[in-house]
């Protein structure tokens, strides 16, 4: 089944943020946000084991219970086993206002039927419809990344195809912040992904690699990507962060640029951050994230804003963004 049949919306709700990353996140304004995603029609609610080691999928149980269960998706991701005993050494990590608990990586098949037995708990469910496979790229593993590939090859690919199969997920992909992994996964003729969640690749900061090396099979295999990130960890919006790390001056001077012909076109920069991933027709939905309740609304305003054709014209004539991208009309 393609990802547009089965995601109820353009929008979603990717809950990184609620595992405490980067700061230490007040219970109610938390389960406040999911809330407000809720109440402002949001139906696709994305999360991960990773996230503060569970407390992101903890916090969205808590949140969505009593919600009518057929009346939104949820995605997470294995890859990841949260162990019920304590890691002192993380610290200094992107979630370390999160649980302590130590994560264990492991792509093995039992590992990946025990990640979503674990998660269905944690969020209080029955099922999950969407399973990504995490992070089995370069910038977790460096040159060993292929080895970790391939043990999720055997295991959590294998696994999810037939879980897909018996119809026990409606589907399954990548989760990554890497398009190399997408590129080998579609070269295999089997096992069969039905997507893929590519995490700041396709932004108006970063997209070429993912424009000219995935996007067009996707498109033409009728898959689909979710685009996780898309104001690139905040920096396109006048935050300090760019993959999670302080943003370099060049991309720093790169949102300036925007942001003076946005500016000058009276755009919100979430709007064109927004609306120019989702103008490629690969891309099934977008998945900000959010960890104040007042951040919903904006990022729904963004996506319904007037952007005059003006400005993605002077956007492509200053080489902000790849001549061959889709703008929307």
């Amino acid at each position: 089944m393609a990802l547009k049949d089965i995601l109820p919306g353009k929008i979603g709700f990717g809950a990184a943020p609620l595992g405490n990353m980067f700061r230490d996140i007040p219970e109610v304004e938390a389960i406040a946000t999911v809330e407000a995603a809720w109440n402002q029609g949001i139906r696709y609610f994305d999360n991960a084991p990773l996230y503060g080691a569970g407390l992101a999928e903890i916090r969205m149980g808590e949140a969505l219970a009593g919600k009518p269960r057929e009346d939104y998706v949820i995605s997470t991701k294995v890859g990841r086993v949260i162990l019920d005993e304590v890691d002192p050494d993380r610290t200094g990590e992107v979630f370390r206002h999160g649980r302590h608990n130590r994560v264990l990586r492991d792509y093995s098949a039992d590992a990946t039927l025990r990640s979503i037995e674990d998660s269905l708990e944690r969020l209080k469910t029955d099922h999950i419809e969407i399973v990504w496979v995490h992070d089995v790229a370069q910038d977790h593993y460096g040159d060993d990344w292929l080895e970790a590939f391939e043990s999720a090859r055997k295991g959590a690919f294998r696994t999810l195809d037939r879980l897909r199969d018996e119809g026990v997920i409606k589907a399954w992909g990548l989760g990554v912040n890497r398009v190399e992994p997408i590129e080998i996964l579609l070269a295999l003729d089997e096992p069969r992904p039905d997507g893929f969640l590519l995490a700041g690749r396709y932004t108006l900061l970063d997209h070429d690699r993912a424009l000219q090396r995935v996007m067009p099979q996707v498109a033409e295999r009728g898959l689909g990507i979710v685009v996780g990130g898309p104001y690139s960890s905040g920096a396109l919006v006048g935050g300090p962060n760019f993959e999670y790390a302080p943003a370099a001056p060049e991309i720093l001077d790169k949102v300036a640029r925007i942001k003076a012909l946005a500016d000058r076109h009276g755009v919100s920069m979430k709007a064109a951050g927004l609306q120019f991933s989702l103008a490629n027709p690969a891309v099934a939905a977008v998945i900000p994230g959010a960890s104040r309740p007042g951040r919903i609304a904006e990022d729904q305003a963004a996506l319904e804003e007037n952007i005059p054709a003006e400005f993605w014209r002077e956007l492509r004539k200053a080489g902000l963004v790849n001549s061959s991208a889709p703008l929307p009309a």
